[in-house]
């Protein structure tokens, strides 16, 4: 598929910009519904609270995280996995939130992928400091359905590479309310987050916070 008809097929817009084939990056998309957003991030958080995971390597990530829907991403010791349970609370996650659901099945069907309904939410927090290192989202079932992500507070650059994590990565400035969605040949590239600047955002403080959807059983 090339750009140009990729372009026809989404029919971008101005504030709409390819990354890749299969890769949109959609400014400003979730401004509008950022405050019913941040709302339901805060009940989200209120049953299962942020916490900081390690990887299976024994190293402490940086960036605290919750999750919502049918099935939670977890690391620890035994690996990365979906859950159905918190091993925090032994609880199941809280229910996918509607805002959540609506925003990443309108962005996904502006980017191409109609008929997204996403089963899981991963919910990362960033404080000055944090970073995610460049990484694949390959524990999901089904690859053929895309990756929604939505940036909220604080600016960010996030890393957009390719299907080798030895490919240079392309730095892509993120805004309050910027959505990236990815999927079809796009869907396995590798992402990361830079280390997030210190700063002040008018809803959120010293802080970003990133909701990443998929479809994960």
């Amino acid at each position: 598929m090339t750009l140009d008809l990729f372009s026809d097929i989404c029919g971008v817009n101005q504030e709409d910009s390819i990354l890749a084939p299969g890769a949109m990056l959609l400014r400003g998309f979730a401004v509008p519904r950022s405050a019913q957003l941040l709302a339901a991030i805060g009940g989200v958080a209120n049953l299962a609270p942020f916490r900081i995971m390690t990887t299976r390597g024994g190293h402490r990530m940086s960036v605290a995280m919750t999750n919502c829907g049918a099935a939670g991403w977890v690391s620890d010791a035994s690996g990365y996995r979906y859950d159905a349970l918190d091993p925090t609370t032994g609880e199941p996650w809280p229910p996918m939130p509607r805002a959540f659901a609506d925003l990443a099945a309108d962005a996904a069907q502006r980017a191409g992928f109609g008929g997204f309904t996403p089963d899981a939410c991963l919910l990362n927090r960033y404080e000055p400091g944090a970073r995610l290192s460049l990484h694949q989202d390959r524990n999901e079932r089904d690859l053929r359905s895309p990756i929604v992500s939505v940036s909220l507070g604080l600016p960010a650059v996030f890393l957009f590479s390719g299907a080798r994590r030895a490919q240079r990565p392309r730095r892509v400035p993120l805004a309050h309310g910027d959505v990236v969605v990815w999927g079809g040949p796009a869907r396995l590239f590798y992402h990361g987050v830079l280390a997030l600047k210190d700063g002040e955002h008018g809803a959120l403080g010293r802080c970003r916070m990133n909701l990443t959807l998929r479809q994960a059983l």
